[in-house]
């Protein structure tokens, strides 16, 4: 029968009313469940030296912070690399083995849950900041010395893109010994470092310095040249070589003495000794200038003075004059030691006056001036050698009667007035140490005078003409090249020259190659660069040195072994640099002083 109008069957009232119990109404939702998480991210690599920041990311999880682990290590260690709280972290300082390590973040929310990453830690870029190449004196190699960071073990010098056999020093330097052909002047250098994570730095171009002297040569020129050698010293010679040494120390200007203070220290209050022997002390240990001071040191033991019997004010003035002189001509320096007030007291020229009718003035200094500084008691050959007459016997240089005729040249010389001027009166009594003796000519001889090889310095001449005319005599005497030459190669280079060694520096001291006599310049780079002086710089065999004054014994140690100058304590000063005479004294020398009359080279020699 059909369903009523307005009614719902059964059936489908059964069916809704279950759609809508089982919530399939429109207007219903519901959520699905989410499983807890973290997750790692970082770089996935890393460099010695470097850094990689790690993220986590935890879902699932009321709370997002995390612990992190460097191989199950909270916060890592020292071989695998530390881990900070904000996942910050830092390789080791070497290569973990394995070299890939593994970062986790545990969630402290949930211990259980976790995220990982991997990190593989390889080996740094390494830079160079600086390199050089040095090439040993005649040597077919050099050495290639790099500075920089980053290098590790097993690091590769690369010369011209070709790897050498390295020697690794540290991870900032880095050396190898290359082959280096003759003319080259730079080479290309980088470095690289090995697996894992191979690197190579930047190309640096490197300029080759080749060393023109061997450090036993270095050694042996400033044994022979300066007042001791230094390491640094050692190495500049080594960089320009002997005679670029040389030159360097021709051209420079000499560092001089300072005079006595008028009111001097509270150590030299009643004695100026100490302080004029601080100065010597300080200018051969210090001084730039060595060769010139080293000079200076062995012409003052040919033309000695002595405090023992002169005012120490003189010593420093005459100690400048030969430094000046030092690379001078040989006739300069007789003059100025002749008109010094030093060399003037201690041998009597100073206020020597004409004598009476019939007697004879002071021979001591022109008796001196031949015998001991220029030419000696008895003919000599070239090569210093003795002429002997037909009977084999020596050949006088001078007789008594030319003692004689000298000591009349050299009268009338007195102290110079304050301002350097000729005093009035003969004789001053008013030192003036400072400048050279002065002459006055009312107490000048001025008779004729018979000197060497019959020169006749005629009357009526001044004190002035009557010097210059002897000294020049007596300095073109042929026996002053190998008289003087001699004893230089004694005090600088060797206590028993050869015959052929002082031959060939007597002919440059007769002919310097421009004409020239008495070139002390020339004479001295010819005896420091003369075969025989540079013997030994090959051949450690051989015998020819030079037996060392107390004074260059000290000075040796001291400059070797790189002293330090304290003073006497607080508020002294530099008058303390007289206390190594405290230690030569013993053995008969301090500067000036207590000096042998002739040098031990000379005594044992």
């Amino acid at each position: 029968m059909p369903a009523a109008r307005g009614l719902i069957p059964a059936g489908l009232l059964s069916l809704g009313t279950a759609l809508a119990l089982s919530g399939c109404s429109g207007s219903t939702t519901s959520s699905i469940p989410v499983t807890p998480s973290v997750t790692v991210s970082g770089s996935g690599q890393v460099r010695l030296g470097g850094s990689d920041q790690f993220t986590a990311t935890v879902v699932g999880e009321s709370s997002t912070a995390v612990t992190w682990q460097v191989n199950g290590v909270a916060g890592g260690n020292s071989t695998v690399g530390t881990i900070s709280v904000t996942g910050f972290y830092v390789p080791p300082a070497a290569i973990p083995s394995p070299n890939t390590v593994t970062v986790k973040a545990v969630s402290v929310a949930a211990p259980t849950i976790s995220g990982s990453a991997s990190e593989t830690v390889l080996n740094p870029i390494p830079s160079v900041t600086s390199a050089q190449v040095t090439q040993q004196y005649q040597a077919t190699n050099g050495l290639v010395d790099v500075m920089g960071t980053n290098f590790v073990s097993g690091a590769v010098l690369q010369v011209a893109g070709t790897n050498v056999t390295t020697t690794f020093v540290s991870s900032t330097e880095l050396q190898a010994t290359v082959p280096i052909s003759t003319g080259t002047t730079s080479l290309a250098v980088d470095v690289v470092n090995p697996n894992p994570g191979t690197a190579t730095s930047t190309v640096a171009n490197v300029q080759v310095t080749t060393l023109k002297a061997s450090l036993p040569m270095a050694a042996r020129l400033l044994d022979q040249a300066t007042f001791g050698p230094t390491l640094t010293d050692i190495q500049h010679v080594e960089t320009v070589g002997l005679q670029g040494y040389l030159n360097e120390q021709f051209a420079m200007a000499p560092t001089l003495e300072p005079d006595i203070a008028t009111t001097p220290p509270t150590l030299c209050a009643t004695n100026t000794v100490p302080c004029e022997q601080a100065e010597w002390w300080q200018n051969s240990l210090t001084a730039p200038d060595q060769l010139r001071q080293r000079v200076a040191f062995a012409l003052s033991e040919m033309f000695v003075i002595s405090t023992n019997s002169v005012n120490a004010r003189a010593v420093t003035p005459y100690q400048n004059v030969l430094l000046k002189d030092a690379f001078g001509n040989f006739l300069t320096v007789m003059n100025d030691v002749t008109l010094s007030t030093g060399m003037g007291d201690y041998l009597d020229m100073l206020n020597s006056a004409k004598a009476p009718t019939g007697q004879i003035p002071n021979e001591n200094y022109p008796r001196e001036l031949m015998q001991l500084f220029t030419i000696g008691l008895s003919m000599l050959n070239q090569d210093g050698t003795q002429q002997l007459d037909s009977s084999g016997n020596p050949i006088p240089t001078y007789t008594e009667a030319q003692v004689q005729a000298f000591a009349k040249a050299y009268t009338g010389w007195t102290y110079a007035t304050s301002t350097g001027g000729s005093p009035t009166k003969f004789p001053n009594n008013t030192p003036n140490y400072g400048a050279p003796m002065a002459a006055v000519e009312t107490s000048h001889d001025m008779t004729a005078k018979t000197l060497l090889n019959g020169t006749v310095l005629p009357a009526g001449q001044t004190a002035e003409q009557d010097l210059a005319g002897a000294l020049s005599n007596i300095f073109n005497h042929p026996n002053v090249g190998p008289f003087v030459c001699r004893q230089l190669i004694q005090h600088l280079v060797t206590s028993n020259p050869s015959p052929a060694y002082v031959a060939r520096i007597s002919a440059v001291f007769a002919n310097d190659g421009s004409g020239t006599r008495g070139n002390l310049k020339a004479v001295i780079n010819a005896i420091l660069m003369d075969q025989e002086a540079r013997a030994g710089d090959s051949d450690a065999t051989f015998n020819g040195g030079h037996l060392r004054e107390p004074m260059l014994y000290m000075t040796g140690v001291m400059r070797g072994l790189g002293f330090t100058f304290t003073g006497g304590g607080t508020g002294t000063g530099t008058e303390y640099y007289y206390t190594p005479g405290n230690y030569t004294t013993k053995l008969v020398e301090t500067p000036s002083s207590t000096k042998p009359t002739v040098s031990i080279a000379e005594a044992y020699g």
